[in-house]
């Protein structure tokens, strides 16, 4: 949507949105779900632009994948698009305290929860991936002081209306700009920031390993994990029925200790949550936005055709998980341009 538009434009928009909302409960969600799929099929043909800047990620990320492969993960994204949009719908009637047990199954958290009951201050992030909303909006329905960073919609009506979705069963959102005070107080309180962390973060971010593939990431995460001394807990929510369903789970905790004795603590954190994110991406392919430009910037020395600086070269190189294979990859990365 536009910066600055009328107030015309934000009252129909806002208004065609609750009215579709409020024909899409009358039915149940998985049969919305359904339908979704279907309609899915119609976005993928006319969708060009999307289509082709997904199936080139995927491309990207897979490289040993047949066209066919790349074919079928790319409509099954375009489903999971579709998807998101009608099951944030339908999260505050469908999770409840009495029925979440029937949609949610829970994998490998039980260290998270240890922190969360302990109300020891922690960063919680995911990517584009799965259901991220669900996973906010679940562990604050259990009564976990979550506050979770966000840009805000540019229609007003809009944002406010999902706002109160996000935030109806105790989520707090703090918007992206000027949230470091707001921030800071929800850790000196012992609560846990959420972050969506998959973001390209332009030609100044952190170049980290992703899919074999610099991209270029934000070092705020790592920053504040550093300056707050806290862990870094890197969770998901995978769909994992054709309906209202999802795993939850946690892949990695990046604990103080785990980056005291790195040479660049900083890029270390940073590296890792990207290979955590990785590893989410790997588990439902299918669910992650591939539509997004992940590797839209590109780092100085790709754009100047020069080789892998030596500085960095040394930083990915002591990652623990690297092999000589990925790094070989990483000096001479693929000619054609990211998607």
């Amino acid at each position: 949507m536009a910066r600055n538009q009328s107030k015309f434009t934000n009252w129909y928009q806002y208004m065609a949105a609750r009215l579709a909302a409020m024909g899409l409960t009358m039915f149940d969600a998985d049969r919305n779900l359904r339908t979704a799929t279907e309609l899915s099929k119609y976005f993928y043909l006319i969708d060009k632009r999307h289509r082709e800047r997904a199936r080139n990620s995927i491309a990207i990320a897979f490289p040993d994948w047949s066209p066919e492969q790349v074919d079928h993960v790319t409509r099954e994204s375009f489903q999971h698009f579709l998807r998101l949009a009608l099951e944030v719908i339908h999260t505050p009637r469908e999770i409840q305290h009495d029925t979440w047990a029937d949609r949610i199954t829970v994998r490998n958290m039980g260290p998270t929860l240890e922190i969360l009951n302990a109300r020891q201050p922690a960063i919680m992030l995911t990517g584009h991936i799965g259901n991220w909303e669900v996973l906010g909006y679940y562990l604050a329905m259990l009564g976990y002081d979550i506050d979770a960073i966000a840009r805000p919609i540019d229609n007003p009506l809009i944002n406010d209306w999902l706002l109160g979705i996000r935030e109806a069963k105790g989520m707090r959102i703090i918007t992206k700009f000027d949230a470091t005070e707001r921030m800071l107080q929800v850790l000196n309180a012992g609560g846990t920031l959420g972050f969506i962390a998959d973001q390209n973060a332009g030609d100044k971010g952190l170049f980290v390993p992703f899919f074999g593939r610099l991209a270029s990431t934000y070092k705020s995460i790592g920053l504040l994990a550093m300056n707050q001394n806290i862990p870094v807990i890197c969770g998901y929510a995978h769909r994992d029925t054709p309906g209202f369903s999802f795993e939850m789970g946690v892949v990695d905790t990046i604990y103080p200790e785990d980056w005291a004795n790195q040479p660049d603590p900083l890029y270390y954190i940073t590296a890792r949550y990207s290979r955590a994110l990785e590893t989410m991406v790997r588990m439902r392919p299918a669910q992650y936005l591939w539509m997004h430009r992940r590797w839209k910037s590109r780092p100085r020395h790709e754009r100047l055709g020069k080789p892998l600086p030596k500085a960095l070269q040394r930083n990915i190189e002591s990652l623990p998980w690297m092999t000589p294979k990925e790094m070989e990859i990483l000096k001479h990365p693929p000619v054609s341009n990211p998607a």
